[in-house]
């Protein structure tokens, strides 16, 4: 049985971009299925049901990736913040046991890696708000990732993640840090810290590839999207099945 390919969501198409050109050579399942979401909670949740029904079992792990803001201060532009749970601002909380693990990946790769709960908003966060996160236990924030894990708890309210019950497959989340308490985006150097960010969120590449190996050998014996006797292998989406881009 083949292992089904890794599914990386990004909000942004720059974000799409850096990812694709990164070098994933040796990925298990072969070269992942990136998909841009849209920014915000509302269409990342849809995207993301859509690509999980339109193929139940098609992706061995799934990545929530791009960029976002530090909360904390002393992280820098270009920092990669790995969350070991997600929290949204109706106080719902996603743990996420691959923090480690994949925060690991990245610092062997040589990238400055801070480890922590991520905050989900619907808007930017700027200033004495996000003082008000840090306090309250945040590292980062953004606005999509825990709306694709709270969908992911609805398709599978019970299930083992990564199981062969028919679980959710591993996910984790990372985000490359373009402004700080330190230098918000309003404030002059904003396209330097940029730069610098997309340059590191290719460079996450390697890292993702060796945690989405482990991931896979770790997730059971039947990995997903194996195809079944009486069943079609699922079908991935591309750009004309999906309002945004995928690959």
């Amino acid at each position: 049985m083949s292992t089904a390919p890794l599914l990386v969501l990004c909000a942004l198409g720059p974000e799409v971009w850096a990812l694709r050109g990164g070098d994933w050579s040796g990925a298990a399942g072969g070269p992942p299925v990136l998909v841009r979401t849209g920014m915000g909670r509302r269409r990342a949740g849809l995207a993301v049901k859509r690509l999980l029904t339109a193929a139940p079992g098609g992706y061995s792990a799934l990545v929530v990736a791009g960029f976002g803001a530090a909360v904390a201060p002393g992280i820098s532009p270009g920092d990669v913040i790995v969350a070991d749970g997600v929290r949204d601002a109706e106080g719902n909380h996603f743990a996420i046991g691959s923090g480690p693990t994949l925060a690991k990946a990245l610092q062997a790769h040589g990238l400055t890696t801070h480890i922590g709960v991520h905050h989900t908003a619907d808007h930017v966060v700027r200033g004495l708000e996000r003082r008000a996160l840090h306090a309250q236990g945040a590292l980062a924030v953004d606005m999509e990732a825990a709306a694709v894990l709270a969908r992911l708890r609805e398709l599978h309210p019970a299930a083992r993640p990564g199981g062969a019950d028919g679980g959710p497959p591993p996910a984790a989340v990372l985000r490359v840090v373009v402004d700080t308490p330190e230098r918000e985006l309003v404030r002059p150097g904003t396209l330097p810290a940029g730069l610098r960010a997309w340059r590191t969120l290719r460079a996450t590449v390697p890292a993702l590839v060796a945690w989405h190996a482990q991931a896979s050998a770790t997730a059971g014996a039947a990995p997903a999207g194996a195809s079944r006797a009486g069943q079609h292998p699922p079908v991935h989406p591309t750009s004309s099945t999906l309002p945004q881009e995928a690959s």
